[in-house]
């Protein structure tokens, strides 16, 4: 699996611990930006992750901001993209198994780096359980 990083300069703690931590895993993983704590705009850096994942299949994302809700909007802008901001295990899991979430979003501003390395490892190893939840998503598709 290849993943693609980005955040914004509030959530690059944040995106570089979880970057070394994959890399440690041995994921292959790509950091889009942005490069320090200097200040950035996040929609830049969640379409470099959105793009990047939907002309990718297969891949995932992980955005990083303050509070996540602005990557999360931005993200989800993008036809094919399913950004899911979380913070805990239940919604990390679930944004899997019920919405095949491609781009897990984190607010570095609420998230300690202990439980977003375990939201991370629950999010990458959860599955996503098709069935009436396919339906959803080929609903969603439609409505675009």
């Amino acid at each position: 699996m290849k993943v693609f990083l980005g955040s914004d300069h509030r959530g690059f703690p944040l995106k570089r611990a979880l970057h070394e931590h994959l890399l440690h895993k041995g994921v292959f993983c790509e950091d889009l930006g942005c490069p320090g704590t200097e200040a950035a705009d996040y929609p830049q850096y969640a379409a470099a992750v959105a793009r990047a994942v939907v002309a990718t299949p297969g891949t995932r994302g992980i955005l990083v901001c303050g509070s996540g809700l602005g990557m999360s909007i931005a993200a989800n802008r993008w036809k094919g993209i399913r950004a899911a901001l979380v913070h805990d295990v239940l919604s990390a899991k679930r944004s899997r198994q019920h919405n095949d979430a491609n781009v897990l979003v984190l607010g570095g501003d609420f998230v300690a780096e202990a439980l977003a390395i375990e939201l991370l490892t629950t999010w990458l190893e959860t599955p996503f359980e098709g069935a009436r939840h396919q339906r959803r998503l080929e609903r969603i598709d439609r409505e675009e």
